[in-house]
């Protein structure tokens, strides 16, 4: 795994977290609406980390990978844990069922929540920029171990 993996995972996970920002809508439907107020702090501390990772390797890897373990566990709270138990400390099933209902979902089940699509995609996304920039940070620390060793 290389820097430039981690760098492309890590553009495409900003671009699509940045429809967050500006609100995507398809005539009546609605991708994601526009969360700036609400998100955009989270957004420019993700930006903040990925410039890091890019400018200074050696903290800004173990900054990204630390700011989206936390993000992932909060998105893995807020949507996938009622969807799973039915219920969730983030308010009631009932109130996110209605809050994401203008929003475009692959599946709707009656008294069930289940992710939409603009959601479902960035935890895929979340999960695999971390995979890959986990893998390169574990890779580079061996690499800088051996080579450290060798001499």
């Amino acid at each position: 795994m290389r820097k430039i993996h981690c760098i492309i995972a890590q553009m495409l996970l900003l671009i699509w977290f940045f429809l967050d920002m500006i609100g995507v809508y398809f005539g009546d439907k609605c991708l994601v609406t526009r969360s700036y107020n609400e998100d955009g702090i989270f957004f420019l501390i993700y930006l903040a980390a990925v410039i890091l990772f890019i400018a200074k390797e050696k903290i800004g890897k173990w900054l990204v990978i630390g700011w989206m373990t936390m993000w992932f566990i909060i998105q893995f709270l807020c949507h996938e844990w009622y969807t799973i138990f039915n219920a969730g400390c983030m308010g009631t099933l009932e109130g996110k069922i209605e809050y994401f209902s203008g929003t475009i979902h692959w599946l709707q089940v009656e008294g069930r929540y289940i992710p939409d699509v603009y959601h479902t995609i960035l935890h895929i996304l979340i999960l695999c920029a971390l995979a890959v920039t986990i893998i390169y940070a574990v890779r580079a620390k061996k690499k800088d171990y051996s080579d450290s060793s060798a001499k």
